[in-house]
């Protein structure tokens, strides 16, 4: 039998607050610029590494929350909207600065939209894929947060 502790009962109290644009750090010289993602630029270990691309202008992606998983979203090329819901409040960030990151924290609801042409976001994560931290359904979140 699950423990009350499992990941599917976690309440979670994290809020948009949590979440915020992270200047990554560069090296530049006149052959180009290298931005450097270390251990003390987000506040944790990267344990899956993917990335989204060919993305049609009118389509979304994201549409759902994590339970424990934290991100950090990096347009590589291009730029997107990522739009942040804490349950309570919403608002949107457009990333389009490769030197600028996006530190999304667990407990809290994502819709990446509006991709230009061309756009490709890198997303360093927490942890790798598991199907149960993931929150799906929307109003589920919001009955989540509300505990």
């Amino acid at each position: 039998m699950a423990s009350s502790t499992s990941t599917q009962k976690k309440v979670i109290k994290t809020n948009l607050q949590d979440c915020k644009i992270i200047e990554i750090p560069s090296i530049k010289d006149p052959r180009g610029t290298i931005g450097v993602v270390e251990h003390d630029v987000i506040p944790f270990e990267t344990k899956r590494v993917y990335y989204l691309y060919d993305v049609p202008s009118d389509a979304s992606r994201g549409g759902h929350a994590h339970i424990n998983l934290c991100q950090f979203l990096i347009p590589v090329s291009g730029s997107f909207d990522v739009i942040l819901h804490d349950g309570e409040i919403h608002k949107k960030v457009t990333l389009n600065k490769p030197n600028k990151g996006l530190l999304i924290t667990s407990g809290i609801w994502r819709e990446l939209e509006n991709f230009s042409a061309g756009s490709v976001c890198l997303v360093l994560a927490s942890a790798v894929f598991e199907e149960a931290d993931y929150i799906r359904d929307f109003n589920e979140f919001k009955l989540r947060k509300a505990r």
